[in-house]
């Protein structure tokens, strides 16, 4: 049955009203204005939701038959409008930082993180880092919030590198890093991880983060005539310094931050220029032995970070609380078949 009452049809002009205002800005602006107006009618949508479903399967009828050859306004787009503008209730928020990205990471954000925070966290490092779409999911998927924000991470850099270089440091490691591209993995010795991960050095640095460059791997240096090799060395493009890396295929020994600390100080003093920041080193290990790599950092001058890396996309048993048991989906699906649809 449509909906033909005086106050549905006012607020159908309405929404029709804005969209003819609107439709030049898009043309120009296509991400912010698009995205504002969606929240628009996303707000408006909500204001009348007591007139149910009829109301948008109506509304999506008028559009379209007012804008035959407009897209974007089908039932099921309304809906994530809706669905938008009850999300982000802050039009300050909206126009700051939503309308930045395309409406497709918007409408993948809606569906794929439901945390407030972690959204907006996901949000912001798109921004920043100029994520595609699908560069976007791959890293929500393989849990990059959890991985760089909310760990606990084992460095030194706080009390070794000045504000803002410390904190931007912090910020770029990960703990656990995904090596899910290796194959066979969980037998390789180090030379064999090493070579697998250089094969594929792409997937690599993106597992990294945006803004590693890559420098070599078993990078030769001469000390007082002796050979050292350096398993990997990159350079940070906004951190504007060397980036030493280690690979240990087996449990975190002190020793293992001695090591490090002497290449980052061969790499300070060999390569380095004066327009260059410190350099940073990262050792990688499968497992970081917590307490142990806290007491190793402790005396150490060289700011060092350790992480863990992992072959298979699992999550830390940290994060495990995070995921819903068997019993909480089947309770969830269980609600879900009581309760009126979305």
């Amino acid at each position: 049955m449509l909906m033909n009452n005086n106050d549905y049809l006012s607020v159908a002009e309405e929404i029709k009203a804005r969209i003819h205002a609107a439709r030049h800005k898009v043309a120009l602006s296509a991400n912010s204005d698009l995205t504002l107006l969606y929240w628009s009618i996303g707000n408006a949508i909500n204001k009348h939701s007591v007139w149910g479903n009829k109301f948008i399967e109506n509304l999506a009828r008028d559009i379209k038959l007012e804008f035959p050859k407009a897209t974007g306004y089908s039932v099921r787009n309304l809906k994530y409008m809706a669905k938008f503008a009850k999300t982000y209730p802050s039009f300050e928020i909206v126009q700051t930082l939503s309308a930045q990205l395309p409406w497709s990471h918007n409408t993948a954000l809606l569906d794929k993180v439901k945390d407030d925070e972690e959204r907006l966290w996901y949000i912001q490092q798109t921004i920043e880092n100029g994520w595609s779409l699908d560069g976007m999911v791959h890293q929500i998927e393989r849990n990059l919030y959890q991985r760089q924000s909310l760990s606990d991470k084992t460095t030194n850099y706080d009390k070794r590198l000045p504000d803002p270089q410390s904190r931007l440091a912090i910020e770029t490691i990960r703990d656990p890093y995904l090596f899910n591209f290796i194959e066979d993995g969980d037998n390789l010795l180090e030379p064999e991880l090493e070579n697998q991960l250089v094969r594929n050095v792409t997937k690599l640095l993106l597992e990294l983060g945006t803004g590693f460059a890559f420098v070599g791997n078993q990078y030769h240096i001469e000390v007082e005539r002796e050979d050292f090799y350096i398993d990997l060395l990159f350079y940070h493009l906004k951190l504007r310094c060397f980036v030493v890396i280690e690979l240990k295929t087996g449990k975190f020994k002190p020793e293992f931050a001695g090591q490090l600390n002497f290449y980052v100080s061969a790499v300070d003093d060999l390569l380095a220029s004066d327009l260059d920041n410190p350099t940073i080193g990262i050792l990688l290990c499968k497992e970081k032995r917590g307490m142990i790599a806290e007491y190793a950092l402790k005396d150490i001058e060289k700011p060092i970070g350790i992480s863990e890396y992992r072959l298979h996309d699992t999550l830390p048993t940290e994060y495990e609380n995070l995921l819903p048991t068997a019993e909480d989906i089947m309770n969830r699906i269980g609600l879900e078949d009581d309760g009126d649809d979305e």
